[in-house]
């Protein structure tokens, strides 16, 4: 089965999930091949903050007076537990996934003390837990209209404030996500 890939790009929720855990989710799929997809949420803010994780909490690194404590997103039910940077370009770190050009992910604990010094990547995004689908799992979803698919635009994902990216990225397909029925349906 051959699959269009759909890495670097954002899956939006449609409004049919809306009492799931991908309720007005923006999902950056990281991965997509004909064995699945992996992807990270990038707009469900959670109450943690950097200075939180074991891996900064718990080492000598603590929070450079310079730096504000980021939050800490969910990225998704997969392995709540295991953290992970969604990045910019920057310094070399021990376990780095390049998606493209313009974006690496990272899950070494390594990343998370230079943020916490102030001497990370410019722009960057820290979540535990990820999203998956097995082989052809997300494509019957997207048939199902359980998604949208559009570009990735960076700007949604490091400079649009959290609550916001649900709308600014169904504004990428120039639509009113809020205007979309929450029924499913075929014609």
């Amino acid at each position: 089965m051959s699959v269009h890939s759909l890495q670097n790009s954002f899956l939006v929720a449609m409004p049919v999930l809306h009492d799931t855990v991908f309720a007005r989710a923006v999902i950056y799929l990281c991965t997509h091949t004909e064995h699945g997809a992996l992807g990270v949420v990038v707009n469900h803010p959670t109450e943690h903050t950097l200075s939180d994780l074991p891996d900064v909490s718990g080492t000598p690194a603590s929070i450079s007076s310079k730096v504000s404590s980021p939050t800490v997103f969910a990225g998704g039910p997969v392995e709540q537990q295991q953290g992970l940077v969604l990045h910019s370009p920057g310094p070399q770190w021990e376990t780095t996934l390049y998606v493209d050009a313009t974006l690496r992910i990272t899950t070494s604990r390594d990343i998370l003390q230079a943020l916490a010094r102030g001497e990370g990547p410019e722009h960057y995004l820290i979540a535990l837990g990820y999203t998956g689908w097995q082989a052809g799992q997300l494509e019957k979803e997207i048939r199902d209209n359980i998604w949208l698919t559009c570009p990735l635009d960076s700007r949604i994902l490091f400079d649009t404030a959290p609550a916001q990216r649900w709308q600014a990225a169904g504004a990428l397909l120039d639509i009113d996500i809020h205007m979309i029925s929450s029924q499913v349906g075929h014609a």
